[in-house]
């Protein structure tokens, strides 16, 4: 496909920019230059392009009408901790001495304003399509979301008993006047607020209208089921607003409104000064919920005197308002999801598991005479929890070894390490506290790991340790043999269902032995600064991938085959996206498919006029790293796999795995049916523009119609409903 033109830079660019070079202008050295606005994207800006292409699976009627609901709902949530994260960093580099400009050249007060100019066309976009497309649509499929004042007399009769029942008893009406402070608004909380007044005041002081702050209670369902057909609901904070009167008897309710705050929700830890981090995580925890107002959301029909009475008493400005057409917090319609109508969702499909393991013999003899790749979620994630469960019940197996980023409650592998550690196996096992939004999960299953005799090890001061590893020592015939388990994705088999990830198990001695130099690493005190095989970072995996780009260059100057194919989640290294533009100023086809974020500029003449960037977001969520090189050819093409991304974080400040696959069958796997099918894509996936927008990308004529996600189903991935069934995909 031929890449598109380059547009004019985006209008939120640095203006101190050097002139863009032309088709008869010198290619940029890169040396020395800045990668400023004009040769970059903003990363806060090109995370929301990300978060509108969620939007726009929400907008699709190909399809099936749950699934559009649930992107919805993924849009809000993805909001939500995007002003948690970014937004209150932002607003935190506000108070610095010194501005903090972005890789690309703008003030944190330039970044909040463009943010501001970006999302408020969206959520408008948000808005309008769960008004005038989801709702319609859901009451033509039997689901119907009834205003209260709708509802027939019988209906109303029922939500108000319920509500005198369940919900009156939980609720705490809080009062605002000067014997009663501004009440504290937690985080993500849905709220009315309502104004009152004496029903039979006679116009003294004390008298005069009040406002109080109702919290629409977490514990009960947002969406409360209505005896009808199909199925019918009410909004829990109309049903409130509704009975305002039991709360405050003898008053007149002048007004109720609803609104939601958003709070700072990241953590900071200077883990030098932590005795005891497991504790520290805990009060940070603690703390978490008292972070500072990032964001206030109302409704359209909130008048101006109490949008500024809320935005003052929070401390914020003007800008942080966000005025919403329609429900807040949509997010919580994913609840709707959950019904029983398999016509109006994706059909379910059965994950293969490969012949080879689904044998009568034993993993571990499969994996010593040849490795073995899986694709999630199209493959099972059962042979990664039989590996474990293999090795902890296996007599000849003396330890095992394994990191821990994200898994589920109930995890049937941590279950698993804990029979190892019970039969007097070796078992360490490295978890990962600071693991986002987990941390509270990580402490509970890290500490009954504790309780069973496992060596729970909280990794290192300064990084997060994101690898995807486990390690079983085996003694086989008087010798010891290490078996692998490398992955892309977390040891998590609810996410494994959803997220699209490769995993490699092998018993190559050299990685094994790296992977045994990593745990003393994690675990100890080595400082191995070299591995065999693996790329660890923050040790190699940046000077590796540098010269790996570098060396695509001199294949390329020297007349040998060179190619550069990478699949990743973001791209935001300012190193690397130099490294690219080098690439590309020399020649080098790149085709880069970055699912979220990317910092990097593709189709500037005389600097990236050979890269081309496309992203695919779909009913699973991509998720695996890909990293091929040409190599001058010859089936000298190397493949890595891994859990980084081309980010600083990853690339500095995290303990993160780069593992080479050598197998040629994986190999041609991997770059035939896998990155070839992604980078066919013609009905899923965006093409990014030098200008930061992203134009769905469409098949030549005559060309067959590709969408990897369904290529990979096979024929389970059609979809369920017929043509003409609302949100069907025709």
């Amino acid at each position: 496909m031929a890449m598109p033109t380059a547009a004019e830079p985006s209008a939120t660019a640095a203006t101190t920019s050097p002139p863009m070079p032309g088709p008869d202008m010198t290619p940029l050295s890169l040396t020395s230059l800045p990668l400023d606005g004009k040769l970059l994207f903003n990363y806060e800006l090109s995370w929301i392009e990300f978060n509108r292409r969620v939007l726009e699976e929400a907008q699709d009627r190909r399809r099936p009408l749950l699934e559009r609901v649930k992107f919805l709902a993924i849009f809000a949530t993805n909001l939500d901790e995007f002003f948690m994260i970014r937004v209150s960093g932002l607003k935190q580099q506000l108070e610095s001495d010194t501005p903090i400009l972005s890789p690309d050249g703008l003030t944190p007060n330039e970044q909040l304003a463009a943010i501001s100019e970006k999302l408020r066309p969206l959520l408008i976009e948000q808005m309008a399509c769960w008004r005038e497309e989801l709702v319609p649509e859901l009451e033509r499929a039997g689901i119907h979301i009834l205003p209260y004042d709708r509802l027939s007399p019988a209906a109303r009769a029922q939500v108000d008993d319920y509500f005198y029942h369940k919900i009156f008893p939980v609720l705490t009406p809080l009062s605002v006047d000067p014997s009663h402070p501004f009440p504290y608004i937690s985080n993500l909380s849905l709220n009315l607020a309502v104004q009152v007044a004496p029903r039979d005041g006679d116009g003294e002081e004390e008298d005069r209208p009040r406002f109080a702050r109702v919290k629409v209670p977490p514990v009960v369902p947002r969406l409360l089921p209505v005896a009808g057909p199909g199925h019918q609901f009410v909004l829990l904070e109309q049903v409130i607003a509704a009975n305002l009167g039991a709360l405050f008897p003898e008053m007149d309710i002048l007004a109720c409104h609803p609104f939601r705050t958003t709070r700072d929700a990241d953590i900071e830890i200077e883990e030098d000064e932590a005795a005891d981090l497991l504790k520290t995580i805990q009060e940070k925890l603690r703390q978490r919920r008292f972070g500072d107002c990032v964001r206030l959301e109302v409704d359209t029909t909130m008048p101006p005197t109490m949008v500024n009475f809320l935005r003052e008493s929070l401390g914020l400005e003007e800008s942080d308002v966000y005025t919403i057409d329609g429900p807040l917090a949509l997010a919580n319609m994913m609840a709707l999801y959950k019904l029983d109508y398999p016509l109006l969702k994706d059909r379910p499909f059965t994950p293969t598991v490969p012949a080879a393991l689904d044998a009568e013999e034993s993993i571990f003899d499969v994996v010593r005479r040849h490795d073995v790749l899986l694709h999630q979620p199209y493959e099972s994630f059962s042979p990664v929890v039989d590996f474990i469960r293999a090795a902890a019940t296996d007599p000849k197996v003396l330890a095992i070894k394994q990191t821990l980023y994200r898994t589920s409650g109930d995890s049937p592998i941590v279950q698993a390490l804990i029979e190892a550690s019970e039969q007097g196996k070796q078992v360490a096992v490295v978890v990962e506290l600071k693991a986002r939004f987990d941390e509270e999960n990580n402490i509970t299953w890290a500490r009954k790991m504790e309780r069973a005799g496992v060596h729970v090890v909280y990794g290192l001061i300064g990084v997060k340790t994101h690898s995807k590893v486990a390690l079983v020592v085996r003694e086989e015939e008087g010798t010891i043999r290490r078996y692998v388990h490398l992955s892309t994705g977390n040891y998590n088999p609810t996410t494994a269902k959803i997220y699209t990830d490769l995993c490699l198990f092998t018993c190559n001695p050299d990685i094994g032995a790296d992977a045994t130099e990593l745990f003393n690493y994690l675990t100890g005190y080595s400082r191995r600064r070299n591995y065999r095989k693996l790329l660890v970072a923050p040790v190699n995996l940046r000077q590796r991938i540098t010269q790996l780009i570098e060396r695509e260059i001199e294949h390329h100057r020297n007349g040998r085959p060179a190619r550069i194919m990478a699949k990743m989640n973001s791209l935001t290294d300012i190193e690397i996206i130099r490294a690219l533009y080098q690439a590309s100023q020399a020649g080098v086809p790149i085709d880069l498919n970055v699912r979220g974020i990317c910092c990097l500029r593709p189709g500037i003449p005389g600097l990236s006029e050979t890269i081309r960037v496309v992203s695919i977001v779909g009913r699973f969520l991509e998720h695996s790293r890909i990293f091929y090189f040409a190599n001058g050819g010859s089936g000298q093409e190397e493949i890595f796999l891994g859990s980084a991304d081309w980010m600083q974080r990853n690339l500095d400040r995290r303990i993160e795995v780069v593992f080479p696959v050598e197998d040629e069958r994986i190999k041609h796997r991997l770059k035939n049916t896998i990155l070839d099918v992604f980078f066919s894509d013609n009905q899923g996936a965006r093409l990014l523009r030098s200008d930061g927008s992203y134009e769905r990308v469409r098949p030549r004529e005559g060309e067959p119609e590709i969408d990897a996600q369904r290529t990979f189903l096979g024929p389970q991935g059609l979809v369920a409903q017929a043509p003409g069934t609302p949100g069907a995909v025709g």
